[in-house]
C-alpha cells in the first residue's frame, strides 16, 4: 500500500490545478511512491562527507575580459542595410499601422 493516500494525491492535484478522476488517484499515488522511493535511495547514498554539487565536473568561466572597444558608426551600419531613412533602418509597415 502506498504511503501517499488518495486524499494527499487529490490535494497535490488541486494545488497543481489538475483535475484527476477518482480512478486515476490510486494510479498516481503508486507512481509518486516510486519517485519518492528513488529520492530516498539517493538521500541514503549522499552522506555527510559528500559535498553537494550542481555539476559533476568543475566549471570555469571562459569568457574574455570586458573591455571597451570602438564600434561601428551610424553611417557604416546603415551602409549594410537594404533601406534607411533619416538615419534609421527602414522596414516594411506591419499590422496595417498608420504612420
Amino acid at each position: 500500500m502506498p504511503s501517499l493516500s488518495r486524499d494527499e494525491v487529490a490535494h497535490l492535484a488541486r494545488l497543481a490545478r489538475l483535475h484527476l478522476p477518482d480512478d486515476e488517484l490510486a494510479h498516481y499515488a503508486e507512481q509518486l511512491e516510486v519517485i519518492l522511493g528513488a529520492v530516498a535511495q539517493v538521500s541514503e547514498v549522499a552522506g555527510a562527507d559528500v559535498a553537494p554539487t550542481s555539476h559533476p565536473l568543475p566549471l570555469r568561466n571562459v569568457t574574455r575580459p570586458d573591455e571597451a572597444r570602438p564600434g561601428l558608426g551610424q553611417e557604416a551600419v546603415l551602409a549594410g542595410a537594404p533601406a534607411s531613412e533619416e538615419g534609421r533602418f527602414r522596414v516594411p509597415r506591419i499590422l496595417g499601422e498608420e504612420a
